[in-house]
């Protein structure tokens, strides 16, 4: 009887995973990565998109108040986070936006001009590929659209 039991737990012990069966869990997990890996990189785009224009909306607040304050729009983005020559210490009034604020998703300056072609300014990201123009991801994310 002890060797029965003996013989019961050295084939247990002996049992694993085969190189076939090693070799099916591996290509089922690369199907499924291949199906899942493209949805997500594409909500991610879609999502850097969203912030871009979430980002535009609260320049666009604090180029607004700007104005709103000193009666004239800014020359440039920075005027937003550093105090202009032109405005004197005791009527500057510190800025909500930081320099970091200043930079789309993708890690690129906002593109700020006045006077604005499609309003009084316009503000825009270029995108993924840092380029004006583009489809997709790569598009342009503007104030005026």
């Amino acid at each position: 009887m002890n060797s029965t039991l003996k013989n019961a737990s050295t084939r247990s012990a002996a049992r694993g995973f085969t190189l076939i069966e090693m070799m099916a869990v591996v290509i089922v997990i690369g199907v499924l990565a291949a199906l899942v890996i493209p949805s997500f990189l594409g909500r991610a785009g879609k999502a850097r998109k969203a912030v871009a224009q979430q980002k535009i909306s609260n320049i666009e607040t604090a180029v607004n108040l700007f104005y709103q304050d000193y009666s004239r729009f800014p020359e440039s983005l920075e005027e937003l986070v550093t105090k202009p020559g032109d405005i004197p210490a005791e009527q500057w009034t510190p800025p909500s936006l930081k320099a970091k604020h200043l930079k789309d998703p993708w890690g690129n300056p906002f593109v700020y001009r006045y006077p604005g072609e499609h309003g009084a300014y316009d503000l825009y990201s270029t995108g993924s590929d840092g380029q004006e123009g583009g489809e997709g991801e790569q598009a342009d994310v503007t104030n005026w659209e």
